[in-house]
């Protein structure tokens, strides 16, 4: 039974919350709190395995009602904040102090239509309490290997540039940034990333990203040019896909269609880039609820290209990477600190990734 601490200053909300994890059988809420300091006295108080936390609350708001439970080492947290801007720079603030996701109200600070989120409200609780349970894995990804971004030494490999495209979901805000920062500059190759993340999200996500990595990455942009040594970050409510241009450029493409459970879709983004690439891709899959993308690393595969999954080893959620391994879409099984260095060994370049030691530990 997953034990969860509710902080919202709303009563409404307080209230839906409730709701929500009262329709799962295997979570129980054990307390309520109506502000930050509330939320950290009750935290202390009843130590649930996870806390959905509100960002705006009064006498203590919930970054730094965060602060003290991360510090104190209580238990796992998600942030439950609004869908705007303003609140996607607060989440990723949270999220770099230590919340493990993040869940934005569909309707603002007050929103009538959470229901719409509860699926993934119970899913990203479930997870973080099944984090909470692994401590070595917990401890190892709370302070991620960030080197310095400054320049690696390393020649791109000669012949044709490759695509690597990679796919990512729950837990993905946080563990990215043991994979992307590590690649160095030199890489013969165009990298292409779609994290599951809603509409107003993206263009901060990107932010926080190309501040921490060697590689420029950017919010893919539509008519925007593929060019080598670049990651394209998905656009929230837009699926990243590829066309040759008159001239024999690769040039992005941000439809909305086709209809998917997830816009931007990993799946979609990787049938592209294969049909554009070919057996030049690479297809990385990395922690996520659910299978979209495992069909298209099997393509990937089949058409030549080479494939790597997450193992369960480091996995926070084990469904995307799970399920591309189950169908046989993966040619490596590694753990999230490892991927970087296999991404340079299979685009073929002599630089190597900034990995401190390697290996599961």
């Amino acid at each position: 039974m997953v034990r969860v601490l509710v902080a919202d200053d709303s009563a409404l909300m307080r209230k839906t919350l409730k709701a929500i994890f009262a329709s799962d059988p295997e979570i129980t809420v054990v307390g309520a709190a109506r502000d930050g300091e509330d939320a950290v006295l009750k935290a202390r108080e009843l130590r649930p395995d996870v806390i959905t936390m509100d960002v705006n609350m009064p006498r203590l708001d919930g970054i730094t009602a965060l602060q003290h439970i991360v510090h104190e080492k209580i238990c796992p947290v998600v942030m439950v904040s609004s869908l705007t801007q303003e609140g996607a720079a607060t989440t990723f603030e949270a999220l770099e102090l230590g919340a493990f996701d993040f869940v934005a109200k569909p309707g603002g600070t007050v929103s009538c239509n959470l229901h719409e989120v509860a699926g993934e409200l119970i899913a990203k609780v479930k997870a973080a309490a099944r984090l909470g349970q692994r401590p070595r894995l917990k401890e190892r990804l709370a302070s991620p290997r960030r080197a310095a971004p400054a320049p690696v030494a390393g020649t791109a490999s000669g012949g044709p540039m490759k695509a690597v495209a990679m796919g990512i979901s729950t837990g993905g805000p946080k563990v990215i940034y043991e994979v992307l920062p590590l690649l160095p500059r030199g890489l013969n190759a165009a990298f292409f990333l779609v994290q599951h993340m809603p509409p107003n999200f993206t263009s901060t996500y990107v932010k926080r990203l190309a501040e921490a990595c060697q590689l420029p990455v950017v919010e893919a942009e539509a008519g925007m040019q593929v060019v080598p040594g670049t990651v394209y970050v998905g656009r929230g409510g837009r699926h990243l896909t590829l066309v040759k241009n008159a001239a024999g450029k690769v040039v992005i493409r941000l439809p909305s269609t086709p209809h998917h459970l997830f816009v931007p879709s990993v799946g979609v983004m990787m049938e592209s880039v294969l049909a554009v690439y070919g057996k030049r891709t690479v297809g990385v899959m990395m922690t996520g609820m659910g299978s979209d993308g495992a069909d298209a690393m099997v393509a990937i595969r089949r058409a030549g290209g080479f494939t790597i999954a997450e193992s369960e080893e480091s996995a926070i959620v084990w469904g995307m990477p799970g399920e591309t391994v189950k169908r046989g879409g993966a040619d490596l099984v590694v753990p999230i600190w490892d991927i970087a260095r296999e991404i340079c060994r299979a685009v073929g370049s002599n630089a190597q990734a900034r990995v401190a030691g390697g290996g599961a530990q």
